[in-house]
């Protein structure tokens, strides 16, 4: 025996999973950002990692509107940082010009 019924009268399920995982929004780049610019206190010597966290800090304010608050802490930790990585290599090359004519004595 065979049953034939109308799928256009069945309703289809629109009913969510509950038991499916929430997609979760991915904020990696404000995390790294923030990290690097921690880091880079620390390391503050370095050229690279405040370059690095102020790029990703960038990324994460146009691809992470969520986690905005992470993205500018770490814009500024590694702004700072570099700012003050260029002011002393400038400070260092200007004094090694200015004691450049005593290395000779």
């Amino acid at each position: 025996m065979t049953t034939v019924t109308d799928t256009a009268t069945q309703a289809p399920f629109a009913e969510p999973n509950p038991y499916a995982a929430p997609a979760a929004e991915t904020n990696g780049f404000s995390i790294a950002s923030l990290v690097l610019g921690i880091v880079s206190i620390v390391a503050s010597s370095t050229f690279f990692v405040p370059v690095a966290g102020l790029v990703l800090g960038i990324l994460a304010l146009k691809r992470e509107p969520a986690s905005r608050t992470m993205a500018i802490w770490g814009i500024v930790l590694n702004a700072v940082m570099l700012a003050g990585t260029v002011l002393f290599g400038i400070l260092a090359i200007v004094f090694g010009l200015a004691m450049l004519p005593f290395a000779f004595l």
